[in-house]
């Protein structure tokens, strides 16, 4: 699960978003929806997210999402 979660340390700081043991589960399934891959398909996630923050724009409407879909 989440193994891509080391490499988004500064998007979830950017967001807001403190990941702890009790919700990054929670942060996973979201972030699945978030790009639309099925849950615990990590890879293929990982590779949506990369896309997703493509450029600053692209990362910048990423965070927004983030944010949205995970209140802190």
């Amino acid at each position: 699960m989440s193994c891509y979660f080391r490499h988004m340390k500064d998007i979830f700081d950017e967001a807001g978003i403190k990941v702890t043991e009790s919700n990054k589960k929670e942060i996973d399934k979201t972030i699945h929806k978030i790009v639309n891959v099925s849950y615990k398909n990590c890879p293929e996630t990982w590779k949506e997210i990369k896309l997703g923050i493509a450029d600053a724009q692209k990362r910048q409407e990423f965070i927004r999402k983030l944010k949205i879909a995970i209140p802190s």
